[in-house]
């Protein structure tokens, strides 16, 4: 799961009528329309907005490999219902404008069949109420933002097992679970002015504070901070027991950086983004990352539907180890997944059957077993993971552990 560092706008669109199409008795981009329903030989269109340049294209990037392994994948397996899968990629720039337009065009110009979602909430927000408008079924792999279920869509689903807003609930239990001895005493809320971060951060202090954990710093700075010494010197000046960070990536780094360069260690280290991307370690020194924690929606090691097939196939198609697999390509793949389960189940590939199919039922993905309330916010957990011997494992529950938690390693130098 992505903490992305950018503010989310929400923006209200003209609606679009379709007066020439309905004077001639039909709408190509209706829901009403038998768009994808029936067997046929043609292939079967998903229109995708992808971030292929500007700010968010690293990022998307493995989301869009995620995409074109699934769409391979079931191609190679006789395609959906006997119908060769055909990806239409449009850049929308990491622009939330140009994505509206994106699906305005893939839905009445070019008459896609279906669509997925782009990469982030920054995107997702207005490109899902494009879809909602026109009756399109909306998966979508990294929309998790709470503004983004705000909007009550009922075509949305989101293809992880749990929304951005509940991504640290997992640690926050496994502090509580500690025996009172040895829980941190005091801890400090550190956060980029992010919709995402701050919403974690503010959750889970809330939490802690509640069971007794004092509070000796909470401080937000600007989303494009690149000098985090000022918020360094204030932790290692206060010597908080337990630091949660709310980062999205480059500031985690800069903090750890920062606190090794210090020689100062806190007991318990918890970032919101950062750790769990695979160069985390090539960033902050292979010696610095033992003990970290953060929280993932996917790692190579998990047991669930298809993830050693994905994990192989991606190996083979883009190289790489399966350490080296970003987690925005499983939740992109799961996105894929979703659809054959809904033409297994049902025979049928409309939006319509697929946003009835996915409201009810359990659906198995390499993103676990999922599940989502009446605006596609899932309803599952993230799991607690800290680097341990040099590898990201998950460490609680202890029903998904495949590692005990360790101690932070001494900065002291």
């Amino acid at each position: 799961m992505r903490t992305m560092r950018s503010t989310v706008r929400r923006s209200v669109w003209a609606v679009p009528v379709c007066l020439a199409a309905l004077a001639a008795g039909a709408c190509s981009a209706s829901p009403a329309s038998s768009q994808g329903a029936g067997r046929s030989s043609s292939p079967l269109v998903v229109g995708v907005s992808m971030s292929l340049s500007g700010d968010l294209a690293d990022l998307a990037g493995p989301a869009e490999k995620g995409y074109q392994l699934w769409a391979d994948t079931v191609n190679a397996q006789g395609g959906l219902l006997g119908r060769k899968v055909s990806l239409k990629f449009v850049d929308d720039a990491s622009n939330p404008t140009q994505a509206v337009t994106n699906y305005e065009n893939l839905i009445t110009a070019d008459h896609v069949d279906l669509v997925f979602g782009p990469f982030s909430s920054l995107l997702t927000i207005p490109a899902a109420s494009v879809a909602s408008r026109y009756g399109y079924a909306f998966i979508e792999p990294s929309g998790g933002a709470p503004q983004v279920f705000a909007l009550h869509l009922k075509n949305l689903f989101l293809a992880q097992p749990a929304p951005i807003l509940s991504s640290a609930d997992a640690f926050a239990d496994y502090i509580l679970s500690l025996p009172v001895d040895q829980r941190p005493k005091t801890a400090a809320y550190p956060t980029a002015d992010d919709p995402f971060t701050s919403a974690i951060i503010a959750r889970i202090q809330q939490r802690l504070q509640a069971a007794g954990i004092k509070t000796v710093y909470s401080q937000t700075y600007a989303a494009e901070t690149v000098d985090l010494s000022p918020v360094v010197t204030r932790l290692v000046s206060d010597k908080p027991d337990l630091i949660v960070s709310g980062t999205g990536g480059a500031d985690a780094v800069a903090e750890v950086k920062g606190m090794v360069q210090a020689h100062w260690t806190p007991k318990f280290l918890f970032f919101t983004g950062g750790p769990n991307d695979p160069t985390f370690p090539s960033q902050v020194g292979a010696g610095n990352v033992n003990g970290i924690f953060s929280s993932t929606d996917w790692i190579p090691q998990a047991k669930t539907a298809g993830n050693a097939a994905f994990i192989q196939a991606y190996i083979a198609k883009y190289g790489g180890t399966a350490a080296g697999i970003d987690a925005a390509a499983a939740e992109a793949y799961a996105c894929g997944q979703l659809l054959q389960l809904v033409a297994q189940r049902t025979g049928k590939i409309d939006n319509a059957t697929i946003i009835s199919a996915l409201h009810s039922g359990t659906w198995p993905t390499v993103e676990g077993n999922l599940t989502w309330d009446a605006y596609g916010s899932p309803q599952g957990a993230d799991d607690v993971v800290q680097w341990v011997g040099g590898q990201l494992l998950p460490v609680y529950p202890q029903s998904a552990a495949l590692a005990s938690p360790i101690a932070l390693p001494s900065w002291a130098g």
